[in-house]
């Protein structure tokens, strides 16, 4: 790996290792389609990849490692168009909700296998790494890719309500952390409620949730 300002050059071994990496994401993916992520087998996966489960393993120590690998990623994406197209306060909120519901309408069993295995009490969730080859795979046209420092969702929410009270489309008298807070249960919460309820609109289901919450902050 060598960096010359802007300028970034992946040598053979580490761009192989981040091919695959994203081959198995996309399979993994592909097969879990609207299913729960439990239901999904690592021999399935491995065979769709045409690799051995030590390989698999090497790249993804635990099963649900893929999980937080396509959240990381997902937030890289939103950090990107955030960048190319700058959104502020409830613009920027109300943008991070309407991915959400598209993303679970294309791929119901990933989101909620996200959000159960976020909330399962045995785990401590971390931020899985995404390296820099594979930043640049994932955004070739990108010339700075490897330098994009990712937000995560709270990040980006907690930037949000802060320009949503600057702008005084948030009134209420309440810390930062508290409205970021509620915003993001909101976020998880109105995903799961769309789920039990067997909502079809999902994105005029979570509009309409994140419009009465910011009727009660305004």
């Amino acid at each position: 790996m060598y960096y010359f300002g802007l300028n970034f050059t992946m040598n053979l071994r580490k761009e192989k290792a981040a091919r695959l990496k994203l081959v198995i994401l996309d399979q993994m993916v592909k097969l879990i389609g609207s299913k729960s992520f439990d239901k999904i087998h690592v021999t399935e996966i491995c065979k769709r990849t045409k690799i051995s489960k030590v390989t698999l393993f090497k790249y993804f120590p635990a099963k649900e490692d893929m999980l937080m690998y396509y959240f990381r990623i997902w937030c890289l994406k939103r950090t990107v168009e955030l960048r190319d197209k700058p959104k502020e306060g409830l613009s920027g909120i109300t943008y991070l909700f309407d991915k959400l519901s598209e993303d679970f309408e294309a791929h119901p069993g990933i989101i909620l296998s996200l959000f159960a295995y976020l909330s399962d009490l045995s785990r401590a969730p971390k931020p899985f790494p995404l390296k820099a080859e594979e930043k640049k795979l994932l955004f070739p046209e990108v010339a700075d890719i490897h330098l994009v420092e990712i937000l995560s969702l709270d990040q980006m929410m907690e930037k949000f309500a802060l320009e949503a009270i600057f702008k005084k489309e948030i009134t209420k008298s309440a810390s930062t952390r508290d409205i970021c807070n509620l915003l993001t249960t909101l976020f998880y919460g109105s995903i799961v409620s769309a789920h039990v309820n067997q909502v079809t609109m999902v994105k005029m289901f979570l509009r309409k949730n994140l419009e009465i919450v910011m009727k009660g902050l305004s």
